[in-house]
């Protein structure tokens, strides 16, 4: 038996953050980035709450929240002892939150406390899942914390804030949402429920992320991948990723690639890895392919066979990574070489434990995930 919950309120359309006011006589602990407060953007969010609540920002955390991160933000939220948690920001100051509230809780330094987010980058999902990822930047190693009790209770997807989201970060959180659903759509934990999510973001992403790209005023655009990036958080929450994300959690902070890039830079070789659709050493996988190209029909090519619908597939990513501006290997991103070979083997074994690698359609070996990263790098 299967228990499936979607338990984060969502609150969307128009004027959204007007509900922030319902809130009052509140210990607001707000989590953020400094972006955020030196651009005074954060200023959206507290003009609803400063006149009923008392507010406390922390705005320290830094992308990739390493350990030390999360525990100077239980220390100040210990302090302010709250009774609301925010988090505003893309995925850090998301996972960071989640982070601290976890921990911050185990060491009886904080009680329980409602906790919302407010998303303003359009990639992570991370508004409706129970996954955080921190660092450790002594050892260069990403770890997923993955628990109900990081879940949010409500999350306000305003598509406003994401407005002014430079391109790069629209192209890199994009494909993000892209890598969720693929992955999602394959997971050996997939269900008629998922599908149907995964289904729907991968339609929108096609259909808005290049208009986000081109013109970021575009509000329907902007709001549509909004929505499309809960959408595949939502489905990814039911059914966790695959070998994409493992590795790109345990290359990430050993490259220092963006997140939502690095996971573009692998996604068309995990594919093909997937489906059994590239090197003739790789075993044919049929109801793994089956899946991708029915996709593909999704997206507007005619059916086909198999195999075929999968190459149609990646030949759409690839395009879309074109008009992206997202490079195609990690040379482009900036990685020599020689980087990569040396931290080939490492990355090739946190990506065989990563917990995102368990619920890929096929189980890896160490050769095949060294083969992959020697095809990008």
């Amino acid at each position: 038996m299967e228990t499936i919950t979607f338990p984060t309120k969502l609150h969307i359309g128009e004027h959204v953050l007007q509900g922030l006011k319902h809130y009052k006589n509140q210990r607001i602990f707000i989590v953020t980035d400094p972006f955020m407060v030196q651009s005074n953007k954060i200023e959206t969010i507290t003009m609803h709450l400063q006149e009923q609540n008392e507010l406390k920002i922390f705005s320290n955390v830094i992308p990739d929240p390493p350990i030390e991160n999360v525990i100077s933000g239980i220390e100040s939220m210990a302090s302010f002892s709250p009774t609301l948690l925010i988090a505003v920001g893309g995925g850090s100051p998301i996972d960071a939150a989640k982070a601290m509230k976890f921990f911050g809780k185990q060491l009886g330094k904080i009680e329980e406390l409602t906790f919302i987010v407010i998303p303003t980058t359009s990639g992570t999902g991370s508004e409706v899942t129970n996954f955080s990822v921190i660092t450790n930047q002594d050892k260069g190693v990403k770890y997923p914390l993955v628990t109900a009790e990081i879940q949010p209770d409500e999350t306000y997807l305003a598509s406003e804030l994401v407005i002014s989201a430079p391109r790069n970060i629209t192209a890199d959180t994009g494909m993000d949402v892209l890598t969720h659903a693929l992955e999602a759509y394959v997971s050996t934990k997939a269900n008629d429920f998922s599908d149907a999510l995964c289904e729907k973001v991968v339609v929108l992403v096609f259909d808005y992320l290049v208009r986000c790209y081109q013109d970021g005023s575009d509000i329907e655009a902007r709001e549509k991948m909004h929505y499309a990036s809960c959408m595949a958080g939502m489905a990814f929450n039911l059914t966790s990723l695959g070998l994409n994300h493992g590795i790109a959690h345990a290359a990430g902070a050993k490259l220092h690639v963006a997140h939502g890039r690095l996971n573009a830079i692998l996604l068309s070789e995990v594919i093909q890895y997937n489906a059994g659709c590239g090197t003739s050493e790789q075993a044919y996988n049929q109801p793994t392919a089956a899946r991708y190209a029915y996709l593909a029909e999704l997206i507007g090519y005619e059916k086909s066979t198999e195999k075929l619908g999968v190459k149609h597939l990646i030949r759409r990513i690839e395009k879309l990574k074109k008009q992206l501006g997202i490079p195609t290997t990690l040379k482009q991103a900036g990685v020599n070489t020689e980087t990569v070979e040396k931290y080939k083997s490492e990355i090739a074994e946190g990506a065989m434990l990563d917990g995102c690698t368990a619920t890929n359609p096929r189980i890896p070996t160490k050769k095949a995930i060294e083969d992959i990263l020697d095809s990008v790098k």
